[in-house]
């Protein structure tokens, strides 16, 4: 694998600085930690800063603005960011924040393996199955109802009409499995729509495809197929990711999948991509993507577990690293 990294040194995640000081070592063992071993084994260093630690001086008329992570100077040449964006409701008053910068990092001319554009897409679940609309593999049908001071008045009941249950109810921008609840009829419904409306949280609302129902992670670099991560839900939950308790175990990539993967990966075309798929036992459907999903390691002391996620990690990176260097040179950095 080529991972020449050219004059990059850097690698800078601009993610909202409002961990809780418990929740913090448990992801930094789950992956963070490994980020940035990993990053340092291609000669590059990892950092996760809040979109308040970037400054900016650009009072020179004539002359490049200055970029300053937490007071360190740094220039497209050297630092990449990863831009995607995250709106947990403790980070929803940075989401502003994020997008904006996002905004100047781009037009400075850094690069961004997250392209801004597509926050909005992925951080929507309905924006994204209408983006991939032509999905060989269809995505799960969905319901958007936003919430708000006028809930009561009820002005999202036409889209009820065809709502089967038990249906699955979620936000349409959380993330890690958070906020998903399950609705058994429509009093269950409007008892979570009112719930949502106290944080004026759009919520979508999906068909539950059944106990058995299996979730996929397909880790894609540079378009291609790296790794796919069968997860199953505990017993009695029926949400399958890792901070949910979810099961996970290593395939082969399902052949049924490869021509939606091909799809997506033309449809989405980034150094590195999360395509998630729920198989209910006859169907499989396209749920989400994130061009930034966690690659964790469930169990430490387990070193097929260990190997697999470094091998993703640096796969990860090593596309990072090539692709910010087809940005120097398309740009004349």
């Amino acid at each position: 694998m080529d991972t020449d990294t050219g004059t990059l040194r850097r690698m800078v995640w601009v993610f909202p600085d409002r961990e809780s000081s418990r929740a913090l070592p448990k992801w930094q063992k789950a992956f963070w930690a490994a980020y940035e071993e990993e990053a340092g084994r291609l000669g590059l260093t990892w950092q996760r800063h809040a979109p308040d630690d970037i400054a900016v001086d650009h009072l020179r008329r004539g002359e490049p603005p200055r970029f300053y992570v937490a007071g360190e100077l740094v220039t497209p040449a050297d630092t990449l960011f990863v831009t995607s964006l995250y709106s947990l409701p403790y980070q929803s008053q940075d989401v502003f924040n994020q997008y904006a910068m996002y905004a100047v990092l781009e037009n400075a001319g850094f690069y961004l393996p997250a392209p801004p554009s597509l926050s909005s897409i992925v951080n929507d679940k309905l924006a994204t199955i209408l983006y991939l609309k032509d999905s060989p593999i269809p995505a799960v049908p969905t319901l958007r109802i936003g919430t708000g001071r006028d809930l009561g008045v009820r002005l999202y009941e036409p889209v009820l009409a065809d709502l089967t249950f038990p249906a699955i109810v979620k936000p349409v921008g959380w993330c890690a499995g958070w906020g998903i609840c399950m609705a058994r009829d429509l009093e269950d419904l409007h008892g979570l729509l009112s719930l949502a409306q106290g944080g004026e949280t759009a919520m979508a609302i999906q068909p539950y495809l059944g106990p058995g129902t299996i979730d996929f992670r397909v880790f894609l670099v540079d378009g291609e197929p790296h790794t796919v991560a069968r997860r199953t839900p505990p017993d009695g939950a029926y949400v399958a990711n890792f901070g949910r308790g979810g099961g996970i175990e290593y395939i082969d990539t399902p052949p049924e999948l490869k021509e939606t993967l091909a799809y997506v990966a033309e449809r989405v075309p980034i150094p590195f991509l999360c395509v998630d798929f729920l198989f209910d036992g006859e169907d499989y459907w396209l749920s989400e993507i994130e061009p930034d999903g966690a690659i964790v390691c469930p169990d430490p002391t387990d070193r097929v577990f260990v190997d697999r996620q470094r091998a993703i990690i640096q796969a990860r990176f090593a596309a990072y690293a090539r692709g910010h260097a087809r940005h120097l040179e398309t740009n004349h950095v």
